[in-house]
């Protein structure tokens, strides 16, 4: 009994702390919110929704939202009545036809975002309290911080998400300051619009897209049809990878193609790219260097499930092609059939290398860059490959035509047009040796399915099925885009 009289009279201590504790924290927060503004001017609303938590689950870019509005005073950006609200419209204007990006206007608030709402609050502002005026004010923030990360970083960019984004990348844009700055502009939608990336790809889909939704706001409204979807993930992949230097390498998956863009001309090359089954990855590296005559570690995968079985049914498989097999401490493994059998059983324990030579699978130049996929770009002797049509062969290297010509002008594009006459000399005697590049070259590896060529939509085949699901994210799982 007495136990239990200490366990009633501890559980209402506890209620009475508890209680206490609620009381002076919404005494806490009333004196607070009279401290900001006791008249609840449109400064004071849009103060005190920014140090509402909840107001977090509500915005795609919160943190954002918050920095744009503290670095002014709070002060509203929209609403500000009829006489300045050009720029207002300017916005509403911009999410409005964000088809015309190959964005999806669900993405912008579109339920708190109303015209007839707005005109209210410019025209007849009396009819409408403050604190409505600053909700609507902070989500057409909202909206364009969100239109802006979108056309600069992607709606579902794999390297950054939009948390991220929000808490801001170091050296890359931040939708705040652009936002901030855009307002102080004579055009304010050109001030925006210059976030977006600029390869020559990207502006031709752009343009494409702007003609095909319309230039007048009523055209905004269709449904996107099948091409105009194909552009709109397009954009998205390009956002994802933007290369702003005026020299770069771009190898494009589904075209089967590799273009060296400099200054004044683009070259060509055919490649060969991975099987639908080892697909070669999307990236964004640089070309440090490249290698003459390499020799070559075979990729585990490929050591256990291929080469292995090729050995052991027949044992001169390897002398043939110049391959050799070494355990983890480096010790050679002569290519008898027991040997082989044992090293089928523990694999893992093993590995394999092709010397250099004229039927070495990386043939007789390989390009090195940094990638966490160990994929690099590379010679064939298997030159015969290049005349298919469709050429995903690989295990997820790409393989390109005339590589000793790349070669040539990634030292030519290094001002190392001397050592040219070395590397050709290095090829032929196949000598290993590494020509380093004193400026990094880009390399972009992208999967676009279409392209824009004299005017014309080009589509490509998917040849790795991603555009379905690319297309159902970016346009929300919908597979029709419902407008207002």
């Amino acid at each position: 009994m007495e136990r239990m009289m200490i366990s009633i009279k501890s559980a209402k201590a506890i209620g009475i702390t508890i209680l206490y504790s609620v009381v002076l924290q919404f005494l806490s927060f009333h004196s607070y919110a009279k401290s900001i503004d006791r008249d609840t001017s449109l400064t004071g609303e849009i103060t005190m929704l920014m140090h509402e938590k909840t107001i977090n689950n509500e915005l795609y870019f919160p943190a954002s939202v918050k920095r744009f509005y503290a670095s002014s005073g709070y002060k509203p950006s929209w609403i500000k009545g009829p006489v300045n609200s050009a720029k207002t419209w300017d916005a509403m204007l911009m999410i409005d036809c964000v088809l015309q990006f190959g964005l999806s206007y669900d993405d912008y608030h579109p339920k708190e975002l109303l015209y007839d709402k707005l005109h209210i609050m410019l025209d007849k502002g009396n009819e409408i309290s403050n604190a409505q005026k600053a909700r609507f004010d902070v989500m057409l923030t909202d909206a364009m911080l969100a239109f802006i990360n979108h056309l600069h970083y992607g709606k579902l960019n794999p390297n950054f998400s939009s948390a991220q984004i929000d808490a801001g990348i170091p050296g890359n844009v931040y939708a705040e300051l652009v936002l901030a700055s855009a307002i102080q502009q004579p055009d304010f939608m050109s001030a925006v619009l210059a976030v977006q990336p600029k390869s020559k790809e990207y502006y031709a889909l752009q343009r494409y897209l702007y003609k095909v939704k319309g230039l007048q706001l009523d055209d905004c409204y269709e449904v996107p049809d099948a091409d105009v979807r194909k552009a709109a993930i397009n954009m998205e992949r390009l956002r994802w990878a933007d290369v702003e230097q005026s020299s770069y390498i771009q190898v494009n998956i589904p075209t089967y193609t590799l273009s060296f863009h400099q200054p004044d001309t683009t070259y060509l090359f055919k490649i060969i790219v991975g099987k639908p089954s080892t697909p070669t990855p999307t990236l964004l590296s640089g070309i440090s260097y490249f290698t003459t005559a390499p020799e070559w570690k075979v990729p585990a995968n490929i050591f256990t499930k291929e080469l292995l079985p090729k050995a052991i049914k027949n044992t001169k498989y390897l002398e043939d092609n110049h391959i050799a097999i070494y355990n983890n401490r480096g010790v050679y493994v002569e290519p008898l059939l027991n040997n082989l059998l044992s090293v089928k059983k523990n694999s893992k324990n093993y590995y394999a290398r092709q010397s250099s030579g004229c039927d070495n699978s990386l043939g007789r130049i390989v390009f090195r860059f940094a990638n966490i996929y160990d994929v690099y770009l590379h010679d064939t002797p298997e030159q015969s490959l290049f005349k298919k049509k469709e050429r995903a062969l690989s295990h997820g290297c790409v393989r390109v035509e005339q590589a000793e010509k790349l070669a040539s002008l990634l030292l030519k594009n290094d001002d190392a047009e001397s050592k040219i006459a070395d590397m050709h000399k290095a090829v032929m005697a196949y000598t290993n040796q590494n020509f380093k590049l004193k400026k990094q070259v880009p390399i972009n590896i992208t999967y676009l399915t279409c392209e824009m060529k004299e005017g014309e939509l080009i589509i490509y085949k998917d040849i790795y099925n991603l555009d379905k699901s690319l297309e159902m994210a970016l346009y929300n799982d919908s597979p029709v885009l419902t407008m207002r």
